[in-house]
């Protein structure tokens, strides 16, 4: 028999990429299940509304508090914790919800859960990955949050509609089982000089403040687009076969380019938050165009917002995570809580707009939202960049682009008894 011989950087990066999707699904499983779940359970569209704005809340709070206590817990204990998280939301949600408020309360461990998996997953990629593949790292890692969105969707007819809704969260409580049982496996994390207190090379606030906003007003783009451009195809002439088909096929284009973004990364010396502004442009047209209500004009507005616009998340991961210094879960952090914020309060926000402007003038908010954003990324570089210069980090660190040789390279700090 022939074995398949994995290599450590695969493994990491597909355990990563597991638990993003963990973390991930049960928010589109509560979605994809929704009629079932409200007519067992008994409540209308504000409740279940409420119920996923709470996972999306919870996560971004947990996100922004505890990414420093994740730096501290280091690997393997962080792993521990967001398995056991989701064990407790995936087992309670399939067999402790009664009624709507249970529900809630189960989407918020849930969503803390997302979490966990989030930053530990960005944690993992920022420890256990050579820098010269965490690039690449970072996009497969991305790519599988519409691979969550896909699994989520088989789930109703294979699981869901054969033995209840409950059994799809099942499920997801045996893979925070096994994610508990692979962090209970992994070595100790080794401590170092910065896990003293006060030693921690922290990144700049206001850099990640503005990062964080940039994500948030981009993500509420974003997933506008991903929740309204069915119906507006239809609206503009697209039978609902062909409006899925192009979802579908954007999609596919949007986990390609992810995946591509960060092998491209790993082959220059920094300058990633230009490439993200890039995209973030190229965003901002292709939702102008999506405007014009035509299906000429909507179908490779769609292609293009999809597979450039919103191919960012894991190569802005990544920039951020580069620049982090000792706290990568803690940068991380301010980026995930952006993304939880922008996702949850984007849709809800456009489909606000719609009911009082229509889609043509909605699409062209949004397209302004990406437009801030990037200029926000540019923004947050220039501090970035000042604050390596004012306060070079203790691993000289290459950034500006190049390949092969960085165009800059700052010099590490001087230890406290280093001669002046």
């Amino acid at each position: 028999m022939f074995a398949i011989k994995i290599s450590p950087v695969a493994r990491v990066v597909g355990g990563a990429s597991a638990l993003t999707t963990l973390g991930t699904i049960p928010v589109f499983l509560l979605g994809a299940q929704a009629v079932f779940i409200r007519s067992e359970l008994d409540f209308d569209e504000l409740r279940f509304g409420i119920a996923v704005s709470a996972f999306f809340a919870s996560a971004a709070a947990a996100a922004l508090l505890c990414g420093g206590l994740l730096d501290r817990l280091g690997r393997r204990r962080s792993t521990i914790v967001a398995g056991a998280l989701a064990t407790l939301g995936g087992f309670g949600t399939a067999w402790a919800t009664h009624s709507w408020g249970s529900l809630l309360a189960l989407m918020v461990i849930l969503g803390t859960a997302n979490a966990a998996c989030q930053v530990t997953s960005n944690l993992t990629l920022a420890r256990a990955v050579p820098a010269n593949r965490r690039g690449l790292g970072f996009g497969v890692k991305q790519a599988a949050i519409p691979v969550a969105i896909l699994i989520a969707g088989l789930a109703v007819p294979v699981v869901g509609a054969v033995v209840g809704w409950r059994w799809t969260f099942t499920l997801t409580g045996l893979a925070g089982l096994g994610v508990v049982a692979i962090g209970l496996r992994l070595p100790a994390d080794v401590s170092s000089p910065s896990d003293q207190p006060g030693a921690r090379d922290r990144p700049p606030m206001s850099a990640l403040l503005a990062v964080m906003a940039a994500v948030m007003v981009a993500s509420a783009a974003a997933n506008s687009l991903g929740s309204f451009v069915g119906l507006w195809g239809f609206e503009v002439g697209l039978t609902p076969s062909e409006a899925g088909l192009l979802m579908a096929t954007g999609s596919a284009l949007n986990i390609t380019v992810r995946v591509f973004s960060g092998h491209r990364a790993d082959l220059r010396e920094g300058r990633n938050l230009p490439v993200v502004a890039f995209q973030m442009l190229v965003g901002a047209a292709a939702l102008a165009l999506l405007s014009v209500p035509s299906p000429w004009t909507v179908v490779p507005a769609t292609l293009l917002a999809f597979g450039l616009g919103w191919s960012w998340p894991g190569l802005l991961l990544f920039a951020v995570v580069r620049v982090g210094r000792d706290s990568p879960g803690s940068a991380s952090g301010f980026v995930q809580a952006g993304a939880f914020v922008g996702g949850a309060a984007g849709p809800a926000l456009f489909g606000l707009a719609v009911s009082g402007v229509g889609f043509a003038l909605a699409w062209q908010m949004a397209a302004v939202l990406f437009l801030a954003a990037a200029l926000l990324v540019l923004f947050a570089r220039r501090l970035f960049i000042a604050d390596l210069v004012a306060r070079p980090p203790r691993i000289p660190l290459r950034y500006g682009g190049g390949r092969g040789r960085p165009a800059r390279t700052t010099l590490p700090q001087a230890e406290p008894d280093d001669e002046p």
